[in-house]
C-alpha cells in the first residue's frame, strides 16, 4: 500500500494558504468596520517657541492676522503689563474669553503658569484668579521651596494681584486686527480657523521678556507672602 504522506503534504499546503488568504481577507473587513482612532495628537500652539526671539514673535503675531476670510479664529491676546482681574474685559476687545492666563510673578523665582478654561461672561472671566488659586493648591509638590512658591502665589491670586499675563479670545480677522491696535496690547496671534478647539498649546508671551523667549532665573529668596 502507498505510503499517504507524498499526496497529504500538498493539501497540507493548500490549506494553509487557503487559510491565510481567509485571514488576511478578515483584517481588512475588520479594519473597514473599525478604523484606526487618530491620535488627537496637533502641532497647533499659540506663543513663542522656546528660544524665540520676541521681535521674531512679534512679527508672526502680526503675520497671522491677514487674510481676508471672515471665519472666526482662536488667538492668543499678550500684554505690555500683567493685569489685574478687574481689567481682563478692557483688553478682550469684547470677543469671546475662552481661556485666562495667570502667572504670580516673583523676582528671580520661576513660578508656575495656570491656564483657567472659562464658559462666555466677562464676571467668569474676572472670577478666573480664584479658580487659579485652587487649580495651584490641588497639584501635587515636588519639595518644600515649590510647596512655597503654590502657597504664595494661591494667595497673590485670590488678594487680587496683577497676575492676568494672557487670554485665549475667539473672533474674526478685522475684529483681531482692531484688538492688536489697542492700548495696553501687546501682540495678538491668531491659529487657522481650522483649529480645534482642545487641540492646540499656548504659551503666553510674558510682559517681561524682551529677548529670548527662554525661562527666568530660578536662585531668588522668596518673600513671606
Amino acid at each position: 500500500m502507498p505510503e499517504p504522506g507524498p499526496r497529504s503534504t500538498p493539501r497540507r499546503a493548500i490549506a494553509v494558504a487557503v487559510a491565510a488568504v481567509g485571514l488576511v481577507t478578515l483584517m481588512a473587513v475588520l479594519g473597514k468596520l473599525n478604523p484606526p482612532v487618530p491620535s488627537g495628537v496637533s502641532t497647533d500652539r499659540l506663543g513663542p517657541e522656546r528660544g524665540e526671539p520676541v521681535a521674531e514673535y512679534l512679527a508672526r503675531a502680526d503675520d497671522s492676522l491677514s487674510g481676508s476670510d471672515t471665519d472666526e479664529h482662536w488667538a492668543l491676546v499678550s500684554f505690555t503689563e500683567t493685569l489685574t482681574p478687574d481689567r481682563i474685559p478692557a483688553h478682550s476687545g469684547g470677543l469671546r474669553i475662552a481661556q485666562v492666563i495667570h502667572q504670580a510673578q516673583i523676582p528671580r523665582v520661576q513660578t508656575p503658569l495656570v491656564t483657567v478654561q472659562v464658559p462666555a461672561g466677562d464676571a467668569v472671566a474676572v472670577a478666573s484668579a480664584d479658580n487659579a488659586a485652587w487649580q495651584l493648591l490641588a497639584q501635587p509638590v515636588s519639595d518644600e521651596r515649590f510647596a512655597r512658591i503654590v502657597a504664595i502665589s494661591a494667595a497673590r491670586l485670590r488678594a487680587g494681584c496683577a497676575c492676568t499675563v494672557g487670554l485665549v479670545v475667539r473672533g474674526t480677522l478685522p475684529n483681531l486686527r482692531v484688538l492688536a491696535t489697542q492700548n495696553g496690547i501687546r501682540a495678538v496671534q491668531a491659529l487657522p480657523s481650522d483649529a480645534v478647539s482642545g487641540r492646540f498649546a499656548v504659551v503666553p508671551l510674558l510682559p517681561d521678556q524682551t529677548g529670548l523667549v527662554l525661562p527666568g532665573p530660578d536662585d531668588g529668596p522668596l518673600p513671606e507672602r
